[in-house]
């Protein structure tokens, strides 16, 4: 195995038992970190000079749809309403098996493009095995680090025998994956159910589902919508009740959920994962990163579709810092408090946000997640001295304020290279062929759904 000594111009490791250093070493041996600090006076096969550079975590994704690239952009002005009649009421029907592949294929190189080095797809368009597992290699072809979320297809306004509410999560194609390719928890790949949860589906399915999810080992991840919609009213509720809730179960959204329901989340050990641009665009009720940390919980962060808004971790980590900054301040005077002498919510709890919590909801967080020795050597390198980043003062605060995903040169994943002096290393060739086969799967398609988009009038 090839060790591999990065001198770093401003080492960020988010390991408390660490630090940060200014013109800190890191070694890494294969495709894990062997040591980290100053003047290590390591031997090498290969020094990378990035003393120009903020070396940090991988970013982590902890939420998103990526078998809906082919559609981005084309939502930007739809409400929830829109989204579920045109997506799953129409589009996601149209779909084979190829189009999750090289939808999941550039999705997965933009992630890792924008500084992403661990995301969690959540794959809830799966019709086959066949679907399931050319989404997976789609993943596996782009070199990211994956939690391939197994999800089923709910085709709304469509008149089933049994609606897809009262479905169980199949268990012949899990059990397919998780015997087969997805059988180690120790890959570049690992496995998850993306399951309808209380919200989506009967009390019934939520048993057989969460059941089945501590069988095979795996953590279970659901949506949840507005509260009176509910199959199962006070849901969360009941599972923590029947023992169904706990670290093994994460949540995405929660926007209408009120103290009381995130008390649960949080007591029982649940995680929850807010997408904040997503959200701030058409949910009802406040996006509950800043709630879910008063109330105790460390929140994680997804981009969930790029249907409406940008892909990029940066811009969701900014906008969530933003967001739990004003409202914790907002509500410090409502409560009839003195101003706050402080911030309330420090950047670097914003990108712990974007990285160990994100690997902490899916149980990752003994390989990623910070720059420790024994971790994966999941690494990104930011240019400190790009015209929008110079200078640096304090590397946080240009990582998490600052940065954006223009300034990520170099991104190693699994002691990989997949990104260096600012491009993919992914073959260009390929990359264009995968690119216009993404626009082909994209037109058929909307046109096989006859849906066009409109523009927005002038």
């Amino acid at each position: 195995m090839k060790r591999v000594l990065i001198r770093c111009g401003w080492l960020v490791t988010l390991d408390p038992k660490i630090g940060d250093f200014r013109n800190g070493e890191l070694l890494f041996n294969g495709n894990a970190i062997e040591t980290v600090g100053r003047n290590l006076g390591a031997t090498a096969d290969e020094t990378i000079d990035a003393s120009d550079k903020i070396v940090m975590p991988g970013l982590v994704n902890a939420h998103m749809h990526t078998w809906e690239t082919a559609l981005r952009g084309i939502g930007c002005e739809w409400l929830s309403a829109d989204y579920f009649k045109h997506v799953h009421g129409n589009l996601a029907t149209r779909y084979k098996a190829e189009d999750n592949y090289v939808a999941n294929l550039i999705g997965a190189l933009a992630q890792i493009d924008a500084g992403v080095t661990t995301l969690v797809d959540w794959c809830h368009n799966i019709t086959s095995l066949e679907m399931a597992e050319r989404a997976i290699d789609g993943l596996a072809d782009s070199g990211i680090r994956a939690v391939f979320a197994h999800g089923t297809a709910k085709p709304m306004g469509r008149n089933d025998p049994v609606p897809f509410t009262h479905v169980p999560h199949p268990r012949d194609r899990l059990e397919a994956l998780r015997k087969g390719r997805l059988a180690s928890d120790d890959g570049r790949i690992t496995l998850a159910m993306a399951i309808l949860g209380p919200d989506w589906s009967t009390w019934d399915v939520v048993e057989h589902d969460i059941r089945m999810a501590r069988e095979f080992g795996l953590v279970s991840s659901s949506h949840t919508r507005r509260s009176e919609d509910s199959l199962v009213p006070g849901g969360y509720h009941r599972m923590a009740k029947a023992g169904l809730l706990g670290p093994d179960h994460n949540l995405v959204h929660g926007t209408t959920y009120d103290h009381a329901d995130l008390r649960v989340l949080v007591d029982s050990g649940a995680t929850l994962t807010s997408t904040v641009l997503v959200e701030l665009h058409h949910h009802i009720g406040d996006t509950m990163v800043a709630a879910y940390r008063e109330a105790g919980g460390t929140p994680s962060l997804g981009i969930d579709v790029e249907l409406y808004c940008s892909g990029q971790m940066f811009r969701e980590m900014q906008a969530a810092l933003l967001f739990a900054r004003g409202k914790e301040i907002r509500n410090n005077v409502l409560r009839g408090n003195s101003q706050y002498k402080t911030i309330p919510v420090r950047s670097r709890e914003a990108l712990e946000w974007t990285t160990i919590n994100g690997a902490c909801a899916f149980q990752l967080d003994h390989r990623i997640g910070t720059l420790s020795p024994g971790k994966k050597a999941d690494i990104v390198m930011l240019r400190a001295d790009d015209v929008n980043m110079a200078p640096v003062h304090d590397p946080v605060y240009s990582i998490v304020e600052i940065a954006g995903a223009g300034n990520v040169d170099t991104v190693i994943i699994d002691g990989v290279v997949r990104k260096q002096n600012g491009k993919l290393t992914f073959p260009a060739d390929v990359l264009r062929k995968r690119l216009s086969e993404l626009a082909e799967s994209g037109a058929r398609i909307m046109q096989e759904g006859g849906y066009r988009v409109e523009t927005a009038p002038q």
